[in-house]
């Protein structure tokens, strides 16, 4: 799956499996996520368990939780994409949603987003190093097609741009004024890139070689 764009999770890559179990669709596919020990989401634990109430691994009510009638794969998949990977990521902590609109909610959202980022940037990382068995050359393709991009938004927040308001080729968006990103990922920025550079010269990413 593929972040998008206008969120901290964009052009980055995000690897699950899914298994359908011999009692399917009476109980919900069981997904793991490939998360190299990175907590990049509230709902995509560290140790691979993807937390959504359709899956059953989260509390939810009525049509949040699997129905064998109704419910599908497709319906999955579009929940990550959707609901997890999305651009406020804090929100998705349990009990946080309550905080929408709120002081707290706007003074912790965007910390939480620019963390996410780094995540995200490390993800990278480990994916260009130690690529899932099969999808080497996908992930190959992928950073290829999109590493100029991934550094021109660093780039864009080591200007201060804030994380996950860029548009699909990384560019700041006419809301990108509205706060600045912090001194702290403006930091972490400047250790990280020259390793992402390093990693995309070595695939020969257009316009990174």
């Amino acid at each position: 799956m593929v972040g998008a764009a206008g969120t901290p999770y964009q052009d980055g890559l995000f690897f699950f499996d899914v298994q359908l179990p011999p009692s399917y669709p009476a109980v919900p596919p069981q997904v793991y996520y490939h998360s190299f020990g990175l907590r990049v989401n509230p709902n995509l634990d560290n140790s691979g368990t993807v937390c959504l109430s359709l899956l059953d691994t989260f509390d939810g009510e009525g049509v949040e939780r699997w129905s064998p009638a109704n419910s599908t794969v497709l319906q999955v998949l579009v929940s990550i994409q959707g609901l997890v990977l999305t651009e406020q990521p804090y929100y998705n902590e349990a009990g946080y949603q309550e905080k929408i609109g709120t002081p707290e909610g706007a003074r912790n959202a965007l910390p939480y987003a620019e963390n996410a980022y780094m995540l995200n940037l490390r993800t990278m990382l480990h994916l260009l190093r130690r690529p899932p068995a099969g999808f080497e050359e996908l992930v190959r393709v992928h950073f290829r097609r999109r590493g100029r991009s991934v550094l021109r938004a660093c780039e864009a927040y080591l200007k201060g741009c804030p994380v996950g308001l860029l548009d699909a080729d990384a560019r700041a968006t006419a809301e990108s004024g509205e706060r600045p990103c912090s001194a702290g990922l403006k930091l972490a920025l400047t250790g990280i890139v020259p390793r992402l550079v390093e990693a995309f010269a070595e695939i020969n990413a257009d316009g990174c070689a």
